[in-house]
C-alpha cells in the first residue's frame, strides 16, 4: 500500500520515534498529523515536517477534545500511537497507586481511547500501531515496562481480531536513543546506552530512524495484523 497523499495521524508525534515516524511517512508522500498535549510541541515539531503536515493539540485524558479533534481531522487513513511519558523504572517499593495509574494512564489507557475515538474515522485499507516494547521479554526493566509492553501485546491481538479488517500490529523497540530516557540524569542515560550497546548483537542502541521505518513497513504492507514486529538489534536473542 502507497503512502502517497495518505493521511497518517501520530499521537505523539512531536519527539523521539514519533517524529521519527511522522518524518519517515511524509518522505514517502503522506501527509503527516502530529499530536501532543503541548502546542510549542506541536509548533517545534511542524517546524521540522514538510509544508503539508499538519498539527493538533489535545489531552488524552479529556475524551470531549479528543472527539472534537477527531471531528476536525476527519478520515485518516492511518494511526500510529507513540505518545508516553518517561520510563518509570522504580523498584516495586517505588510503584505507589499514583506511580502506577500516571504510567498506564497515557500508555495504555490512552492508546486504547484514541483507538476507540480515532478508529470509526480510518478508511477501508487502513492501519493502526501501537507501540510496544522488549521489556515484555525482558524483567529486568522492573515491573512497570515489563507490565505495561506486555499488556499492549495483549491489547494488539484483541484490537486486531475487533476490529478486523482494519490491520492493527504494534512495534516493539529495544533501547532507542529518545527522550523517553530523560527521567535518567545525562550520565546515567549515557551508562545505559554504553551498557547496553555492548549486549546487544548488532553493537550499538537504537536510533530513531531504525524503528521508524518499522512503522512504516506496517502502515504500507496489507496482509499482517495481531503482529508485534521487534526491532532491537537482537537484544532478545540473548
Amino acid at each position: 500500500m502507497s503512502l502517497k497523499n495518505a493521511r497518517v495521524l501520530v499521537i505523539g508525534g512531536t519527539s523521539g520515534i514519533g517524529l521519527g515516524v511522522a518524518s519517515a511517512a511524509a518522505e514517502r508522500g503522506a501527509v503527516p498529523i502530529v499530536v501532543s498535549r503541548r502546542q510549542s510541541s506541536v509548533n517545534r515539531a511542524l517546524s521540522q515536517l514538510p509544508e503539508n503536515a499538519r498539527g493538533a493539540v489535545v489531552d488524552l485524558t479529556d475524551l470531549s477534545a479528543l472527539e472534537r479533534v477527531a471531528g476536525d481531522i476527519g478520515d485518516i487513513e492511518h494511526l500510529v500511537f507513540t505518545a508516553g511519558e518517561p520510563l518509570e523504572l522504580a523498584p516495586l517499593a517505588g510503584l505507589t497507586p499514583e506511580v502506577i495509574t500516571g504510567f498506564f494512564q497515557t500508555r495504555f489507557v490512552g492508546a486504547l481511547t484514541a483507538v476507540r475515538v480515532f478508529g470509526p474515522h480510518i478508511t477501508p485499507g487502513g492501519s493502526i500501531t501501537l507501540t510496544s516494547g522488549t521489556a515484555a521479554e525482558q524483567p529486568g526493566f522492573g515491573a512497570l515496562p515489563v507490565s505495561i509492553c506486555g499488556a499492549m501485546n495483549a491489547l494488539t491481538k484483541a484490537l486486531a481480531f475487533e476490529l478486523a479488517p482494519i490491520r492493527v500490529n504494534a512495534v516493539a523497540p529495544g533501547v532507542v536513543r529518545t527522550p523517553l530516557w530523560d527521567a535518567l540524569s545525562a550520565p546515567d542515560r549515557q551508562a545505559m546506552y554504553d551498557q547496553s550497546a555492548q549486549q546487544i548483537p548488532l553493537g550499538r542502541v537504537g536510533e530513531v530512524g531504525d524503528t521508524a521505518r518499522a512503522y512504516v513497513y506496517c502502515m504500507e504492507q496489507e496482509f499482517g495484523t495481531g503482529v508485534v514486529l521487534t526491532v532491537d538489534g537482537g537484544t532478545t536473542l540473548v
